[in-house]
């Protein structure tokens, strides 16, 4: 990627941001502070900046955000990608395990009425499973600050690899 993250104008930043977390507010307070003299510091005013995300701005950025185990169709190309490679992992091809997540959706879309989202990076098919579980046994307030804490996680996890790509 030229030129460097770190170097881009406001508005250049503006779509590598959308990709890492689709909520406007963060990322018109990430892109005001452009350009950036390192990663950290990047990282420093994105993760201040998605410490206040509201319910309805985490609402907003679930809506591009695929069920674990399917693909994402709606999303911008890169959220795609890091979608797809996000959910890799040696056990994503389990057809037991995918039909037991995708059980697992329903019954937690039913519940909280929104999508289960995970950091998925790192994590077997069988670990998300198990956390998908225990998060359905959970109260609504509960819950939402951990997909609030999950979006938070993805989108510097995410940020930190298109800057380190671009460094």
């Amino acid at each position: 990627m030229s030129p460097s993250l770190l170097t881009l104008s406001p508005n250049q930043l503006r779509e590598p941001l959308h990709a890492c977390l689709a909520v406007p507010r963060w990322i018109d307070a990430v892109a005001a502070h452009a350009p950036y003299a390192s990663t950290a510091d990047l990282l420093d005013v994105a993760r201040d900046a998605a410490l206040s995300l509201s319910r309805s701005e985490v609402d907003e950025a679930l809506s591009e955000h695929p069920r674990i185990g399917e693909v994402p169709v709606t999303a911008p190309e890169q959220a795609r990608r890091f979608s797809a490679a996000e959910q890799d992992s040696a056990d994503a091809g389990d057809e037991t395990l995918a039909l037991a997540v995708a059980d697992g959706n329903r019954a937690y879309e039913a519940r909280f009425g929104r999508v289960f989202l995970i950091r998925a990076a790192g994590r077997t098919r069988a670990q998300i499973l198990a956390e998908l579980l225990r998060r359905l046994q959970l109260p609504d307030d509960e819950e939402a600050e951990i997909v609030g804490q999950e979006l938070r996680d993805i989108a510097l996890l995410r940020l930190e690899a298109l800057a380190g790509r671009a460094d």
